[in-house]
C-alpha cells in the first residue's frame, strides 16, 4: 500500500532523536502525523494543541440555532476553528452532524444551550452583545455595520434563518450583500464570510 501523501511520517532519526518537549505525542512521533493540522502542531498531542489555542483565541463567539438538525453546524465549527473563535454555541437540539467539522470540534470549545432565553442570559452575563446575521428588514450591510471586538455572531437555521426570538435577543442585525438571483446564501458560507470580516477588522 502506498504511503499517504499528506501529513508527515515518523520522526526522522528514530526514537533516539525524539524531542523531549512534553507537548509531543509519542504515538505520533513513532507512526507519523496525518492529521489536518498546521505545521506548527505536527506531532503535538490534542491536549497540547487545545491548550496552546486557548492562549490566543479571539474574543468573538459564534452561535447557531439547531432546531432541525442543521447540516451546516459542522462546517461552522470548522470555520470557527480556522478563524480562532473563542467558542461555538449550539442553541436547541444537542445532537448535531459532526461530519462537516472534520474533527475540528476536538480543538474547538462547543457549548450547548437549550433555548434562546438561556443563551441570551449567558451572553448578557458575559457582557457580550449578540449580532444576528440574516437578511431581514432593518439589517445593516456587513460592510457598513459595527462588529464589536467582543461579541457573539448568531446564525439561524438553514432555510428559515434566524428565529424571531433570536432576532429579539440581538442588539445588532447585519446582512451580507449579495449580487445574484438567490435570496440567501448557505448558513455555513455566511458564517465563514462574517468571521473573516471580523478578523479583517480586529486581528
Amino acid at each position: 500500500m502506498a504511503e499517504p501523501t499528506y501529513g508527515v511520517g515518523p520522526w526522522p532519526g528514530g526514537r533516539a532523536e525524539w524531542p523531549s518537549d512534553p507537548r509531543f505525542d509519542t504515538e505520533l512521533l513513532a507512526h507519523g502525523d496525518r492529521r489536518n493540522v498546521v505545521d506548527r502542531y505536527r506531532y503535538w498531542s490534542m491536549e497540547a494543541i487545545v491548550a496552546d489555542l486557548d492562549t490566543r483565541r479571539h474574543p468573538f463567539h459564534v452561535a447557531i440555532e439547531n432546531w432541525q438538525h442543521d447540516m451546516n453546524i459542522g462546517s461552522i465549527v470548522r470555520s470557527a476553528n480556522a478563524f480562532g473563535a473563542e467558542a461555538v454555541h449550539i442553541i436547541g437540539r444537542r445532537r448535531w452532524n459532526r461530519r462537516g467539522a472534520m474533527v475540528t470540534d476536538r480543538y474547538q470549545h462547543v457549548v450547548h444551550h437549550d433555548d434562546i432565553d438561556g443563551f441570551a442570559q449567558w451572553a448578557d452575563a458575559a457582557s457580550l452583545p449578540i449580532i444576528a446575521v440574516d437578511n431581514t428588514p432593518g439589517s445593516r450591510p456587513l460592510a457598513d455595520a459595527g462588529l464589536p471586538q467582543k461579541c457573539v455572531l448568531l446564525f439561524g437555521q438553514e432555510g428559515p434563518g434566524v428565529s424571531d426570538a433570536a432576532l429579539a435577543a440581538a442588539s445588532g442585525h447585519v446582512e451580507i450583500t449579495q449580487y445574484g438571483s438567490t435570496r440567501s446564501i448557505n448558513a455555513g458560507a455566511a458564517a465563514a464570510v462574517v468571521m473573516y470580516e471580523w478578523c479583517r477588522r480586529w486581528v
